[in-house]
């Protein structure tokens, strides 16, 4: 696989892995259980959302490891450059 389908899938895995990890966040956040009332909470599967909530941050922090890692040569020049001026 050339680097330029690997940054679009690691790319893509990123954006899916945030949304699922967002929304999911966003399900379990206090505030919302008070606004939606317990029985609507109660029948979405806080087990199950916990859950995809855990995967999806741990698969998000590994591929933007791997991002930055692809993207290091690139990092330290820009910011070589940035600090030159």
């Amino acid at each position: 696989m050339n680097r330029l389908k690997l940054n679009y899938w690691i790319d893509v895995g990123l954006a899916i892995s945030f949304f699922l990890c967002f929304i999911t966040g966003l399900i379990k956040w206090p505030g919302l259980i008070k606004i939606i009332g317990t029985s609507a909470y109660k029948t979405l599967h806080i087990r199950n959302i916990s859950l995809l909530h855990d995967w999806s941050g741990l698969i998000m922090g590994l591929l933007v490891l791997i991002h930055l890692a692809l993207h290091w040569k690139w990092i330290v020049c820009v910011t070589k450059n940035m600090f030159k001026k």
